[in-house]
């Protein structure tokens, strides 16, 4: 049976739960990102640091699971017509619950109403799980991803063309 899952969307204020979860995540999960747990900690380990983040990614989403953080994604402008997935990560208790799918389709909606025509993101060729997750959402794998880190793992990019969504005028 699946729990109740609870997306919040983060703001710089909330920024000691988004530290906690994406340094679990590169803790955790080190093949499935391009930073390393290294590169968030030590100087670059300041309340600035994390509050600049959740500032210059528009989107930032954490889901709950039974009333507990579970998982994180992030939404970028990439261009003109395009978005980004990004800094997706569930964690191990969390998995096969719905969260993955939840926060896919937080990032989603976020980009259709941007509108952006299409959702991109990279993703480590190791993390099956997650390219399973990614294709049961209508992502394509298209092949090398431009941001192949040279003698890196190897990386694939993934994109869904969206339906970008009128803004509700309702309110």
């Amino acid at each position: 049976m699946k729990g109740k899952i609870v997306l919040a969307a983060l703001t710089p204020d909330d920024w000691r739960l988004w530290r906690s979860l994406r340094l679990s995540a590169l803790a955790e999960a080190p093949y499935a990102f391009g930073s390393r747990l290294a590169d968030w900690q030590g100087p670059r380990d300041a309340e600035e640091h994390w509050r600049r983040r959740l500032l210059d990614v528009p989107h930032n989403v954490v889901a709950f699971y039974q009333g507990v953080p579970a998982g994180m994604a992030s939404g970028a402008r990439r261009g003109d017509d395009e978005a980004e997935l990004l800094s997706m990560w569930v964690t191990p208790a969390a998995r096969g619950h719905g969260v993955g799918d939840a926060l896919v389709e937080s990032v989603r909606t976020w980009a259709e109403a941007l509108p952006a025509s299409r959702l991109t993101l990279g993703v480590r060729t190791r993390n099956v799980a997650a390219i399973v997750l990614y294709r049961r959402h209508g992502f394509v794998d298209v092949g090398q991803s431009p941001d192949q880190e040279p003698g890196g793992p190897a990386e694939r990019l993934m994109i869904v063309s969206l339906r970008p969504r009128a803004p509700d005028t309702t309110a």
